[in-house]
C-alpha cells in the first residue's frame, strides 16, 4: 500500500447553517468539509499555517499566512499514478517557416533592366 496526501485551504468564511452562529457556525463549516473528504477516503492528519510570499505593487513583497488542512489516504500500488512535480516548461521557440522560392520577391535587389526597376502605377516625378 502507498499513501497519498491532499492539502486544502481551510475555510475562511463559515457556510451558512440554520440555528448556528459564531464559532459553532465556523466549526460546522470545517466539519462539513472534513466529512466530504472522509467520504472519499481521506483521513484528517493536521492543520498547518504556512507563509506565502506575494508581490505587492511593482517591487514590494508581502507575506501572507495560509491555513491549510492536510489529509491522507492509502491507495493500492496498482492504482497509484505518480503526480508529476511542477516544472516550468521552456518557452516555445517561434516557428519560422521557410517560404517557397516562388513566393519570395526581393524588392531591394537591383535589376538588370530599367523596366524591372521602374515602379508600376502612376509616376512620382514632377513634370
Amino acid at each position: 500500500m502507498s499513501i497519498e496526501y491532499k492539502v486544502v485551504p481551510a475555510p475562511e468564511k463559515a457556510r451558512k447553517h440554520r440555528g448556528l452562529k459564531g464559532a459553532a457556525l465556523f466549526a460546522h463549516s470545517i466539519e462539513t468539509l472534513m466529512n466530504e473528504l472522509a467520504a472519499d477516503g481521506w483521513q484528517y492528519v493536521r492543520a498547518d499555517v504556512l507563509p506565502q510570499e506575494e508581490r505587492s505593487g511593482l517591487t514590494a513583497k508581502t507575506t501572507t499566512y495560509r491555513n491549510l488542512l492536510v489529509f491522507m489516504r492509502e491507495v493500492a500500488e496498482d492504482t497509484v499514478e505518480p503526480t508529476p512535480i511542477a516544472t516550468p516548461e521552456p518557452a516555445p521557440e517561434p516557428s519560422v517557416e521557410e517560404p517557397e522560392d516562388d513566393d519570395v520577391v526581393n524588392l531591394w535587389q537591383s535589376s538588370d533592366t530599367e523596366e524591372d526597376a521602374a515602379p508600376s502605377g502612376p509616376s512620382l516625378t514632377n513634370r
